[in-house]
């Protein structure tokens, strides 16, 4: 399996969820998140051919790079340095130790960024429990990771917002999953479907 798979995959999501992702944004902020990540999907598969050619480590910080380019808003800055951070931090020879660890950095870059913090209705709150996970290791762990990251974004719902467009919502962003968090499920979901 190539890392050029898993990005195939996980873009390809994105771009068949960009409706959906875009009504979640539409509920609890200003509805360009689906149609964002749809045009930040697309132009890492413009450089699939580039990609290939490159580490998986390399390939990360590029697409990082093409996120913090071609996404608007906050979310290029924020998926940006998510991928950029893992690109930077993970060895050669990854294990689940190795990718939480990076992502335990990455989580820190991202609340050094945004000043959010897990627990305020942010991709956070996707990537923490994740990390977490990854960390305990363990038998069936790609479909454990899978589910919680799927649960981790639904759970987003009840989580009172605290951080980011949401919060001026108050109360009326409750019942209303994350759109960033749904993202990186969905990333996560379609990483783990190529594994």
């Amino acid at each position: 399996m190539t890392h050029t798979a898993m990005i195939r995959a996980a873009t390809q999501a994105l771009i068949d969820h960009a409706d959906e992702l875009t009504e979640l944004d539409r509920a609890i902020g200003d509805g360009d998140h689906g149609l964002n990540m749809r045009r930040g999907a697309l132009a890492i598969q413009a450089r699939l051919d580039e990609l290939e050619s490159l580490s998986l480590n390399d390939a990360l910080q590029a697409m990082g790079k093409t996120c913090m380019a071609s996404i608007g808003g906050s979310s290029g800055p924020v998926f940006g340095t998510i991928l950029v951070t893992l690109g930077k931090e993970l060895p050669a020879r990854i294990g689940p130790a190795d990718l939480a660890r990076a992502m335990d950095i990455g989580i820190k870059a991202l609340t050094r960024l945004g000043k959010a913090e897990v627990g305020q209705k942010t991709l956070l709150d996707v990537l923490d429990p994740v990390r977490r996970v990854l960390e305990s290791g363990g038998p069936d762990l790609v479909a454990r990771v899978h589910e919680c990251a799927l649960a981790s974004a639904a759970a987003t719902a009840q989580i009172e917002a605290t951080r980011g467009r949401a919060s001026f919502l108050g109360d009326r962003a409750l019942g209303h999953v994350d759109p960033g968090s749904r993202s990186m499920a969905l990333i996560i979901g379609a990483i783990c479907d190529t594994l």
